[in-house]
């Protein structure tokens, strides 16, 4: 496999990893057409919505932190999954209290830890990207850092974000990690990638910033800071979609900058044209071009890990 990341046409990259392409940020006429723009939520979706966190008082906004606030954004909730327990061809354990999707050899002294978005650990596809991993000899582990509490239905009206985000903060997320990389090193793993998706991508910035693990990709992440990428130590690749109000690809351009600063590790940000936030791991089978754009943002992930979790 190519260890350099891979281009679609339009694909815009910054970083140290040799190959630099640049291009608009626009999508090109050639490469976008109405089937890649967001999906619009219909009436009946788009109200309930507004209504929760549009009504609010100022004085109630003030009390939500400004990534909450990103992350209450309509492109987190977009495509939601069929969650489903019994998919993938790995199982089910308990990891350091948590229920855990594990899959690959259990006795590889390789391991990647998958942290997933607001969804939960049961998503399909991201199961489906686990066992992928797998595949080439990793022990995958994909915890469900929300303890049976993912968000399945956003538009119900007894559904409360800011009550759901006070319970699972990605500052928990972070601190429920660290025992489940414990874990993993005490089934005699050695060395640990991780990769997070959305909110996952948040978690997984945070430790990025410290030698727990030894390789990090945020695929579409949610808010992060220019902090918070400041103190990143490992190698770690960003991929991000064009159309994304939670991380938009000025903001991660940036990030790449700050990153291809530091000379002790590789890094790069990579913006995929014509996708929207989430694509990854919630492609629409039924869209060809999204469907091969989450395919190579997979492929980059793995190469990534084979690459520096050896």
């Amino acid at each position: 496999m190519n260890e350099e990341p891979n281009l679609l046409p339009g694909a815009v990259l910054w970083g140290r990893v040799g190959l630099v392409r640049r291009s608009s940020y626009c999508c090109p006429s050639d490469t976008c057409n109405d089937a890649l723009r967001p999906s619009i939520f219909s009436l009946s979706q788009l109200v309930p919505f507004l209504h929760r966190f549009l009504t609010p008082s100022a004085s109630h906004f003030h009390q939500i932190s400004e990534e909450e606030r990103k992350m209450s954004s309509s492109q987190c909730f977009e495509n939601p999954p069929n969650l489903s327990s019994t998919c993938g061809a790995g199982h089910v354990e308990e990891l350091a209290g948590l229920k855990t999707y594990v899959t690959g050899p259990s006795d590889s002294k390789r391991a990647v830890l998958l942290i997933a978005d607001v969804f939960g650990y049961e998503a399909p596809k991201l199961r489906k990207l686990a066992d992928k991993i797998a595949s080439a000899g990793f022990l995958v582990a994909v915890p469900d850092f929300f303890y049976g509490d993912p968000i399945i239905d956003f538009t119900s009206p007894n559904f409360n974000f800011e009550a759901w985000f006070k319970n699972h903060g990605t500052d928990k997320g972070h601190e429920d990690a660290k025992p489940v990389i414990a874990a993993l090193k005490s089934k005699g793993v050695s060395t640990i990638g991780a990769a997070g998706f959305c909110w996952g991508g948040v978690v997984l910035v945070k430790l990025a910033g410290t030698e727990d693990i030894q390789a990090a990709v945020i695929l579409h992440p949610g808010p992060m800071t220019e902090d918070a990428i400041k103190a990143v130590k490992i190698p770690t690749a960003i991929l991000g979609a064009e159309i994304d109000h939670s991380s938009p690809p000025e903001q991660l351009k940036k990030f790449g900058e700050i990153m291809s600063a530091k000379t002790e590790f590789e890094s790069y940000v990579k913006i995929f044209p014509g996708v929207s936030h989430g694509w990854s791991v919630r492609y629409d089978d039924d869209n060809e071009l999204v469907v091969k754009s989450a395919e190579e943002a997979q492929e980059d992930t793995l190469n990534w890990f084979l690459k520096h979790v050896k």
